[in-house]
């Protein structure tokens, strides 16, 4: 992907090396609660050493509970959905199909100018294509935010990710969450190589966050709530079915702005393949269970980027009543 020449985003943030306490700027998150529950667990501490008995009993179990708070133990109850769920499985799904990064020590993982560069472009690009099509029907175009960081993190809303979820979509902070070990898994791990995998790979994530802005994932989240485990996660196909329609339509936008290399789509397709459920299970499991899948077969999630690549629309992107 040519992406050197093409502006840079400015909502992409670098939170690697920060505590996974630390919460997104102007969201929920842990609210910047401090270890020990920050000035009222520095208090009772004090009082704790000028007190005994029963008095201090009481003062004990209350700094406990306060640092309990301040850890984030509480943060990570929440009713939002981290999405891609190829990275994190449902909670009904027997079988774990979740991509896994490689746990590597963070000091390895600085990104490097270009990379953070890269991940600038790429998201403009999506906001550059969104806009327009949002502009097209007489909407607005709501950006949303890409976290780059690594180990663990705090979102705004949807508890703690970390580098076993691998890329995943928070609708409660707008925000895609990218583990950069991921980036480096996508060739090594996953046999992905090439920017434009990556590229594929964000494209998704932002697919989600346009799911969110038109109703659809609201009216996922409202019906898949009375259906059983199967009927489930068959929806939850069809829902990031569509998201990879929507990188296939961005696709198409870059191609368009000239920005497309050769072998360009294949690595975006290679990339779609590797993370099918049934490679994904079979590459860990040794056999495939199609009732379990969250996101579809590799060849549906290639044939549903190719579609958006070749019709660039919403009306050929509803998943939810084609067959797919």
């Amino acid at each position: 992907m040519k992406w050197e020449d093409v502006r840079k985003s400015k909502n992409v943030q670098d939170r690697r090396n920060q505590s996974r306490g630390s919460s997104f700027p102007g969201t929920s998150g842990s609210r910047g609660r401090s270890s020990g529950g920050g000035l009222g667990g520095g208090l009772i501490w004090l009082l704790l050493s000028r007190t005994s008995g029963k008095m201090k009993l009481i003062l004990l179990a209350l700094f406990l509970f306060l640092t309990f708070l301040g850890s984030g133990g509480l943060g990570n109850l929440n009713n939002s959905t981290i999405y891609n769920r190829d990275i994190i499985p449902s909670e009904e799904v027997s079988v774990d199909n979740s991509i896994n990064s490689t746990n590597t020590d963070s000091q390895t993982l600085n990104a490097s100018d270009d990379e953070v560069q890269f991940f600038q472009a790429v998201l403009a690009t999506t906001e550059d294509y969104w806009h327009s099509m949002f502009d097209s029907m007489g909407k607005t175009y709501r950006e949303p935010s890409l976290v780059i960081y690594t180990d663990s993190i705090s979102t705004g809303g949807c508890g703690v990710g970390s580098t076993q979820a691998g890329p995943f979509y928070c609708p409660a902070d707008e925000t895609v969450y990218i583990d950069l070990q991921f980036y480096r898994d996508l060739t090594t791990k996953y046999n992905a190589p090439g920017d434009f995998a990556m590229a594929y790979v964000i494209a998704h994530e932002v697919g989600h966050h346009v799911q969110k802005l038109v109703g659809t994932m609201d009216d996922y989240n409202s019906v898949r709530q009375r259906m059983s485990t199967k009927q489930a996660n068959d929806l939850t196909v069809r829902l990031e079915l569509q998201a990879d329609y929507y990188a296939g339509a961005w696709a198409d936008y870059v191609k368009q702005e000239g920005l497309l290399e050769m072998g360009d789509i294949e690595e975006a397709l290679q990339a779609a393949h590797s993370v099918g459920d049934d490679t994904l299970q079979k590459e860990a499991y040794g056999y495939v269970v199609p009732d379990s899948f969250t996101h579809g077969s590799s060849e549906q999630r290639r044939t549903w980027f190719l579609r958006g690549f070749e019709y660039a629309d919403f009306q050929h992107g509803d998943t939810f009543n084609t067959d797919i």
